[in-house]
C-alpha cells in the first residue's frame, strides 16, 4: 500500500518557519495503530489524515504519541494541500471531525482562514502551580476545553521564559499556553504540551480558539494580529465572531512523497 504524504509549513509565508505538518489523504480509514505509527514516524507536532465524504472531508490529527481533539495548523495545511496540490475547486472546504464537529477553511486572497468554534474559558485562582512550571508569576490563569492559559506581564517574559517541561507534563490539560500583550502585535504566546508529545509547538492554531476570546475581551477588539514566539515563529490573523472565530495565515509546501506500508 502506498499513501501520499505532503509536508507543509503553516502560518508562514517562508519555508523553515511556522509550524510543519504532515498531511496524508486517504480513501478509507486505516487501523488507528497504523495512523499513530505514521505520526510517530513523521515525528512532527501533528500529522493530519483526511478522506472524502460526499462533497466534504473527514479529518483526524495525531501527535507522535496521541490522537488530539483539534489541530489548527494541520487543518490549515490540509486545506492548502487540497487547494494547491489535489485540485479542489472553489474557495472553501469543510472538514468534519469526530471530536470537534464541522471546521471550515476558506481562501481570502493568498490567506487561508480557519473557521473554528470559540473556546469557553473559566478563570482559575491558584497561580502558584503555573509559576512553578514557568518560573514567572502569572497575572491570571484560565482553563479552556483542553488547555491551561497563563497571562503574564509582557512580551519579554513570554519570549525569555524557561519552562519546566517535567512539571508542565503533570498538568491536567493537553498543554499550557503562556500569553501576554504584544509590543508590535496585539498579543503573543507560546505553547508547551509535553503531555501530548510536543515540548514546544511552533505555532498552535487551536490554542488561538482560547486566546481570541480572551484578548478580544481585554483589548475591546474583534480583529487582532498575533505572533507565536517559538524558535520558528508564526503570524496569525485573529477575528472574533462570537461562538466562532477565524484564524488566518499563509502556508508553504515543503515536501511531497509516498509512504510504503506492507
Amino acid at each position: 500500500m502506498k499513501i501520499q504524504i505532503f509536508q507543509v509549513d503553516a502560518f508562514t509565508d517562508a519555508l523553515f518557519r511556522g509550524n510543519p505538518a504532515a498531511v496524508c489523504p486517504l480513501n478509507e480509514w486505516l487501523d488507528d495503530s497504523i495512523l499513530q505509527s505514521i505520526a510517530a514516524e513523521n515525528n512532527l507536532a501533528e500529522t493530519a489524515f483526511f478522506l472524502p465524504r460526499e462533497k466534504d472531508f473527514e479529518i483526524r490529527w495525531f501527535t507522535p504519541t496521541i490522537e488530539v481533539d483539534l489541530c489548527g495548523h494541520a487543518t490549515l495545511a490540509s486545506a492548502f494541500v487540497l487547494f494547491e496540490c489535489l485540485g479542489h475547486k472553489g474557495e472553501d472546504v469543510k472538514f468534519h471531525s469526530p471530536r470537534s464537529g464541522t471546521l471550515g477553511v476558506f481562501k481570502h486572497g493568498d490567506v487561508l482562514f480557519l473557521d473554528f468554534p470559540t473556546d469557553t474559558l473559566k478563570a482559575t485562582g491558584d497561580t502558584s502551580i503555573i509559576r512553578d512550571c514557568i518560573g514567572v508569576q502569572p497575572v491570571e490563569t484560565y482553563k479552556g476545553k483542553t488547555d491551561i492559559i497563563a497571562v503574564v506581564g509582557g512580551e519579554k517574559e513570554v519570549r525569555e521564559l524557561q519552562p519546566d517541561l517535567e512539571k508542565i507534563s503533570k498538568l491536567p490539560a493537553r498543554g499550557l499556553i503562556v500569553t501576554a500583550r504584544g509590543d508590535k502585535v496585539d498579543f503573543v504566546s507560546r505553547f508547551f504540551g509535553p503531555q501530548s508529545g510536543i515540548d514546544e509547538d511552533p505555532v498552535t492554531g487551536s490554542a488561538h480558539t482560547s486566546l481570541i476570546p480572551l484578548w478580544s475581551s481585554k483589548l475591546g477588539k474583534k480583529e487582532m494580529l498575533a505572533r507565536q514566539l517559538s524558535k520558528r515563529g508564526g503570524a496569525l490573523i485573529c477575528i472574533s465572531k462570537g461562538e466562532r472565530c477565524l484564524i488566518g495565515g499563509h502556508a508553504k509546501l515543503y515536501m511531497t512523497g509516498e509512504i510504503n506500508i506492507d
